[in-house]
């Protein structure tokens, strides 16, 4: 892994994880919410790590299937993804 692809990893989990506690903030507070779409897409653009670290540390969307089963599945076709893809 270059340099380049471990700093976007880094950024794209930390703003993963941060819009996670901020969408858990703005639903208690009853304001205008981050679209589900918006954390599946923020997932599924390499911030799995982010998003199952902000469900669980901000007891977010953990009882939807969506998130509980999807995020998880995410995490692991991109590890099978960077091992056989980007690896071989």
């Amino acid at each position: 892994m270059t340099e380049v692809q471990a700093g976007y990893l880094l950024i794209v989990n930390a703003v993963t994880f941060l819009v996670f506690g901020i969408d858990k903030k703005r639903a208690k507070k009853e304001q205008w919410r981050v679209p589900e779409r918006t954390l599946l897409l923020l997932a599924l653009a390499g911030g799995s790590v982010g998003a199952l670290a902000g469900m669980y540390t901000f007891r977010h969307k953990t009882r939807k299937i969506k998130f509980s089963v999807g995020i998880p599945v995410i995490f692991i076709l991109q590890i099978f993804i960077y091992k056989f893809v980007v690896l071989a």
